[in-house]
């Protein structure tokens, strides 16, 4: 069985905004579908992914599942489909719930398949049909998350973390936290609601762990968990209730793109491209995993994928998880074989790290505004399906490009696959702050070419750090370990 690692899909694959179930024995995957090189977030259709929970790197594309076109508000497909999520309703069929961009209103297709062709079902409504959205002073509909409690029981969670008093930015909307809505059993029709549940708490020039967008409810050994991206935008966190319309308070992040705050690291030494990220917690085969989306091609607008496994106590907490490169494989990659450079999970320098420079949710969009300093994901080519060619990019003196983890085994050589107009030398460590287990000499080429070294034989489970010191700059396809 080969090894599972982060992005788990196909690195032509951009699918953010992640929420992961299981059903029947396989994990499917609802999420927005980004452009490769796209201009906004999430132009493509909506696609799903699945998997057998018993081999985590096995994933199948089961196609479009819903065009959105079919929106009767979208006739002409140029609204944008924002982050989804997923149910299975009461009458066992599965419900598909959806926010196209800025429109503010929340729409319903249904489907009797998990990954079958979903069809428009109506749109989220008060009792007398007036959507909900579009009655003055209403809520702005944003980032479903639908849950179906145990005893029949179904809560919409929506909401934008903005903050009170931007009204005027989202026609008249409240934008002030997330608001709870009780639905009836045609998951159409608000019964009770929308009531805020979680109030913004955003300050001018001050980010927090306060709720910003990305709603999404699990309930875990008789506890509700609220999942979400907070205003700091990079990082998902969580809050708990002993019910699932209110109570809930902050408990901590779950996982940060960045790795800040992992084992304390500051914004100053974050080890990613930043930017923001979304997703939620499965547990498949008895273990639970934070599924959340990177950032690639320096902007918010080509987001791939991953998954962590985490751990949750006996208390009933979580604590923060670091972004790797195994993610899925629940254990250290095999210390002998060849990757895609692509896997890498930290990509920086010393001095610059990431599109947020600020740690705040406004972020840059654009590449010009991107510093010429760090390595990057992309691929050549535009958008498509099929052509396993991601890369590494910009490869310039000082970068850092990391992998965790590997069982290194008896491991002695390294062969790095490299071109450019770079000349000099490719260190590897097993730690960030050793010293060079490896240096390997490399010159300029306009075709990839393979660059190898000798170390001692290795044992245990590392890490490796690749970094680049020398005039030009790299693009970096590959890499072999023996």
């Amino acid at each position: 069985m080969k090894p599972a690692f982060n992005p788990y899909l196909p690195s032509w694959e951009y699918i953010p905004d992640g929420e992961p179930y299981v059903f029947d024995n396989r994990v499917y995957v609802y999420g927005s579908h980004d452009r490769f090189a796209g201009e906004s977030f999430c132009l493509n259709d909506y696609v799903c992914w699945s998997a057998p929970i018993d081999n985590l790197a096995d994933w199948q594309y089961e196609g479009v599942i819903y065009p959105k076109e079919q929106d009767p508000r979208n006739p002409d497909g140029t609204r944008h489909l924002y982050a989804p999520d997923v149910q299975k309703g009461l009458d066992g069929r599965y419900y598909l719930y959806y926010a196209f961009d800025s429109m503010g209103v929340m729409s319903v297709a249904v489907c009797d398949s998990p990954a079958g062709k979903y069809t428009y079902y109506g749109t989220v409504q008060y009792p007398d049909g007036t959507a909900v959205g579009e009655k003055p002073g209403d809520i702005y509909q944003f980032d479903p998350g639908i849950f179906i409690d145990d005893d029949g029981r179904i809560f919409l969670y929506s909401g934008f973390g903005i903050g009170e008093g931007m009204e005027d930015h989202f026609g008249g909307k409240k934008a002030d936290g997330m608001y709870c809505m009780e639905l009836e059993a045609d998951m159409l029709t608000v019964k009770n609601g929308p009531t805020r549940l979680i109030a913004s708490n955003i300050r001018e020039g001050s980010m927090s762990h306060g709720f910003f967008e990305a709603s999404s409810m699990r309930k875990i050994n008789g506890i509700y968990y609220f999942i979400y991206s907070s205003h700091l935008s990079h990082e998902l966190c969580y809050m708990t209730s002993n019910r699932p319309d209110g109570g809930f308070e902050f408990k901590g992040t779950i996982i940060s793109i960045g790795d800040v705050g992992y084992k304390n690291r500051p914004l100053e030494k974050r080890l990613n491209h930043l930017g923001n990220t979304h997703g939620s917690l499965v547990q498949i085969n008895g273990q639970w995993y934070i599924f959340y989306h990177r950032q690639t091609n320096r902007h918010q607008f080509s987001r791939q994928a991953c998954a962590e496994p985490v751990t949750i106590s006996p208390d009933g907490t979580i604590q923060q998880v670091e972004v790797t490169s195994c993610g899925l494989n629940n254990g250290p990659l095999p210390g002998t074989g060849k990757y895609p450079a692509y896997i890498a999970c930290n990509l920086f320098t010393y001095n610059h790290t990431g599109y947020n420079e600020e740690g705040s949710f406004n972020v840059m969009s654009s590449q010009d505004k991107i510093e010429d300093m760090r390595p990057y994901l992309t691929q050549d080519g535009g958008d498509r399906q099929g052509g396993e060619d991601q890369y590494i990019s910009h490869w310039k003196d000082g970068g850092v490009i990391g992998y965790k983890y590997f069982k290194l085994e008896g491991a002695s050589c390294v062969k790095v696959t490299v071109k450019g107009n770079g000349e000099g030398i490719i260190e590897m460590r097993l730690n960030m702050d050793a010293s060079p287990l490896v240096s390997i000499p490399v010159k300029s080429g306009m075709d990839y070419q393979v660059f190898t070294g000798n170390f001692p034989p290795q044992k245990g489970v590392s890490a490796l750090y690749f970094q680049y010191n020398g005039t030009g700059s790299l693009s970096f396809s590959a890499f072999e370990i023996t």
